[in-house]
């Protein structure tokens, strides 16, 4: 397995594993409805955000990419909980593709969690990230945080593409790992235009953007 952020998940086993496994499994177990798929970039480099309620969210939002472009999509991945385990970093690496960060120094010294990520644009991908930093309540978004406008004012030419997920945090929620069949939904918007060297606002018109996406989508009520 290769160690480095940089080698990418695996050439044929993850578009495979998405072609024969998630998209099945999420167009049979659950309803899935995309407004603007024809938004999402299948070419990086791009920064993709999205709110964040279930492990599912990553696993969604990697099946609306055609299988060709799935090689240069990186989501981000906490180091300290998809990184522990051989077999659960093999599954992160390989077949979801995600990238490794570490949220925490190690020994003492201080690492920048967002040079991977930025090597990740420098190459051409598309990064994957939730802003929130964690799951949140089922259907509530929290807010973000500032690591989304410190990489785009690393980045200022690079697309931020907004995105709205519905149904997740009730089909999988936090701390449950047996998912609910409901229907989940998906809103892509149009690149944010805001300038990243104004941190507050930047991360407030990402907000504003997805909280408008949303309110495209069908509301429903799960008990």
């Amino acid at each position: 397995m290769p160690d480095s952020d940089s080698a990418g998940p695996h050439p044929w086993l993850r578009p495979l594993f998405f072609a024969a496994v998630i998209r099945p499994a999420l167009l049979l177990g659950f309803g899935l409805g995309v407004r603007h798929r024809e938004r999402l970039p299948q070419t990086g480099p791009a920064i993709v955000v999205a709110n964040h309620n279930s492990h599912l969210d990553t696993l969604l939002l990697l099946s609306l990419f055609r299988l060709g472009a799935l090689r240069t999509v990186r989501p981000a991945a906490a180091a300290d909980y998809f990184g522990k385990s051989g077999a659960v970093r093999w599954v992160t690496q390989n077949l979801i593709g995600a990238i490794l960060i570490e949220r925490h120094a190690e020994g003492g010294r201080r690492t920048d969690p967002l040079a991977p990520l930025s090597a990740a644009l420098l190459r051409g991908e598309i990064v994957l990230l939730f802003p929130e930093g964690t799951r949140g309540k089922p259907e509530v978004r929290e807010a973000f945080k500032t690591g989304l406008a410190h990489l785009s004012r690393r980045h200022p030419d690079v697309p931020v593409i907004p995105v709205a997920l519905r149904g997740l945090g009730h089909a999988l929620p936090k701390g449950e790992w047996i998912p609910v069949p409901l229907n989940l939904y998906a809103a892509i918007g149009e690149a944010v235009e805001s300038d990243p060297k104004n941190k507050q606002a930047f991360t407030q018109a990402v907000e504003a953007a997805i909280d408008a996406l949303d309110a495209e989508l069908p509301t429903a009520v799960w008990d």
